[in-house]
């Protein structure tokens, strides 16, 4: 397409300096495409939080230029906020075969499966989305079906790589389209968006199917049962446990209702193969001789609600796990997790369980991430030669290094933008500057509200776990402001109350005193009489303890 004087805006709404949440636009005078709408999981200091997606006011803003959402493929971190969006943003959504049916499953939960349009695309489809056009190039992840995107804009090709590694003998046979990602670099790339998961590691990433012989050998040396915790959506993975399974005469269970749905949805579309009869109920596993049998479990991030997780606690309601056991952790931990995963190892050890993770296994490694490494990643900045960089999908650091990745291939300092949620590049006349901030942020999913807790409510949490509450309650006269009850002081998360009956005497005292003189000086405003029991009674209480509770004043009239 011929340049023009119109600009093109590139930014990220979530997924740089972080991993997950992933949400890229781009947008081109009355057009915007976005690529992905993922969620991640919540931060430590996010108490009680579910999970977290973008926030796309900007998009709601600009909700009559939006032309759809390109997914790239399946994984929670690109599709988990969809049906969040979705509600408030009803545009088209593009995807391959395996994404959409995951997605359908997601919007279908959520009561808007019918309202929605679904348009499934492949490697070979192309788009129109306003003056944008969209193909498509298939790349290698831990996902079948996955895909790069090139868009088309008035200032020249836009192009995201999705999540990517190069894998020369991937388990679905299905290499990553080179021929047609050389054939864009060779038409001029204006602006790479790349994946920088795996910068900071050299070399290659190994392929799926090593870990696959891992995996049979592992089977071929067991005459227990066998465990095996992955991904839910690593539908690779699963294939080579049920090959695995086929192989040595064992029956497979499926633990973990995420686990289960995605095999379900693979199976009928055709991307899992699982021999009849294999998949037994869990009700029959404890009915099988021990060397027949293998669980499929979700719960490889030490997630305390997890099956694996309720299994290492002896807690799950139908498995325990039994000394002789051989668990496989076929997952290395999402930074964050790596202290839930560690704490559940070390409870399997306990138990007496064989556990193999991570790179442990006895004959090679039993997780190979999805994601490419240093050379990858070289690679298709090779492919591409792009004029313009910006590393996208990773953490400041991460960016950071894919950057200097970048610098070594040619491409020039000055030309590579590094960049936080909000922050856009505008290219006009083929040069690109940074542009305007737009409005990013967090927006928090607790239970089924979605927003409606923000930072004054995680501030509160936070206090109540540090130094618990004091509620106090008092009954005044309308008539005159005398005390008529109390004060009772209930305390919560502060002090154990028997042995503290000194301190919390001295503090009723404290709040009779206060209230008294409030009624002399003729302060009779509820807030002041509350700011002013809250004041006195928290200096007696640090002077006294050197913490800091949560002070509810209620006060109330007869």
């Amino acid at each position: 397409m011929a340049k023009s004087n119109h600009s093109v805006l590139i930014f990220a709404l979530g997924g740089v300096g972080e991993i997950g949440k992933n949400m890229y636009v781009v947008q081109s005078e009355d057009d915007i495409v976005v690529i992905d709408a993922g969620l991640k999981f919540p931060e430590e200091e996010m108490l009680g939080i579910d999970m977290v997606i973008p926030d796309i006011t900007y998009l709601e803003e600009h909700r009559d230029k939006v032309r759809g959402i390109i997914v790239t493929h399946g994984h929670e971190d690109h599709i988990g906020g969809l049906s969040y969006v979705l509600k408030h943003l009803n545009v088209p959504v593009y995807a391959t075969k395996l994404t959409l049916g995951l997605i359908d499953a997601k919007l279908k939960e959520a009561g808007i499966l019918n309202d929605t349009k679904r348009v499934l695309i492949n490697g070979e489809s192309e788009i129109v989305l306003g003056k944008m056009k969209a193909t498509f190039f298939r790349v290698n992840h831990s996902i079948p079906d996955c895909v790069g995107v090139c868009l088309d804009t008035p200032e020249g090709y836009v192009v995201h790589t999705g999540d990517f590694k190069f894998d020369q003998t991937p388990v679905n046979q299905q290499t990553a389209d080179l021929a047609k990602m050389a054939m864009i670099g060779d038409r001029g790339v204006l602006c790479l968006l790349s994946d920088s998961t795996n910068a900071e590691r050299p070399g290659f990433t190994g392929s799926e199917r090593s870990v696959g012989i891992a995996i049979k050998d592992v089977f071929s040396k067991s005459t227990g049962r066998i465990i095996v915790s992955t991904f839910a959506s690593n539908v690779h993975r699963i294939q080579q446990v049920v090959d695995a399974a086929a192989q040595f005469n064992r029956k497979l269970t499926v633990v973990g209702r995420s686990m289960q749905n995605v095999i379900n949805i693979s199976r009928d579309l055709g991307y899992l193969f699982v021999p009849e009869g294999l998949i037994v109920d869990t009700d029959e596993i404890n009915k099988l001789p021990a060397e027949q049998v293998v669980i499929l479990s979700t719960g490889s991030q030490g997630e305390p609600m997890s099956a694996l997780t309720r299994m290492a606690r002896s807690a799950h309601r139908k498995i325990d796990i039994l000394p002789g056991d051989t668990v496989i952790i076929a997952a290395t931990p999402i930074p964050g997790n790596e202290k839930y995963v560690a704490r559940t190892i070390d409870q399997l050890s306990r138990i007496g369980a064989d556990v193999i993770y991570g790179g442990h296994g006895p004959n090679g490694t039993v997780h190979v991430s999805g994601h490419g490494s240093q050379e990858e990643l070289r690679l298709m900045l090779n492919l591409m030669k792009p004029k313009y960089f910006i590393p996208i999908h990773g953490e400041y650091r991460m960016l950071k290094t894919h950057s200097l990745l970048a610098e070594q291939v040619g491409v020039p300092e000055e030309n590579i933008f590094l960049l936080d949620n909000g922050d856009t590049v505008e290219i006009s006349g083929g040069r690109a500057r940074y542009g305007p901030k737009v409005h990013a942020g967090n927006v928090l999913i607790d239970g089924l509200g979605v927003g409606d807790v923000g930072n004054i409510v995680l501030r509160d949490r936070k206090l109540l776990s540090q130094d618990g509450i004091l509620v106090v309650v008092v009954t005044l006269s309308k008539q005159n402001g005398t005390i008529l009850s109390g004060p009772d002081i209930i305390s919560r998360g502060f002090v154990y109350v028997r042995e503290s009956e000194e301190l919390l005497d001295e503090a009723n005292r404290i709040v009779t005193q206060t209230l008294v003189k409030c009624m002399e000086e003729n302060v009779n405003e509820w807030s002041s009489l509350k700011n002013n029991v809250k004041e006195a009674l928290g200096r007696y209480l640090y002077e006294q303890t050197r913490r800091r509770p949560m002070i509810l004043p209620i006060i109330m009239e007869v």
